[in-house]
């Protein structure tokens, strides 16, 4: 199975969007990754802040641990486990929203980081 197809499948079982994917922009997802928020930890007010501005390098939480880079380019296995997925997307999502993801946010930030 290919990345693509991989991510595809994660993307669709955990209902992220529509089966379609035409509705995942990439560029949305960019900015959505770069953009400061409100509403979240004031210590975490963007995706950047722990994973850095360049998804293909490595980043480090708040407590200094390592995280891998979220490029599919560079982690090909990155998103191949909905649950996995789903999980961080819960974690990540409320430490700089202070909520949960929208679903066309997930899908557009997947995009994003499949298109590095």
């Amino acid at each position: 199975m290919s990345r693509i197809t991989l991510t595809t499948a994660v993307v669709v079982a955990l209902g992220l969007l529509a089966p379609s994917l035409a509705a995942a922009d990439a560029a949305a997802g960019k900015a959505f990754w770069m953009a400061n928020h409100s509403g979240g930890k004031p210590d975490t007010p963007s995706c950047t802040t722990c994973h850095t501005n360049d998804p293909t390098k490595a980043g480090q939480t708040r407590a200094g641990k390592a995280i891998d880079p979220m490029a599919v380019s560079v982690q090909p296995d990155r998103f191949t486990d909905p649950a996995k997925v789903e999980k961080w997307f819960g974690r990540n999502c409320n430490s700089v929203l202070g909520r949960d993801c929208t679903a066309t946010e997930k899908a557009d930030v997947l995009e994003y980081l499949k298109s590095i």
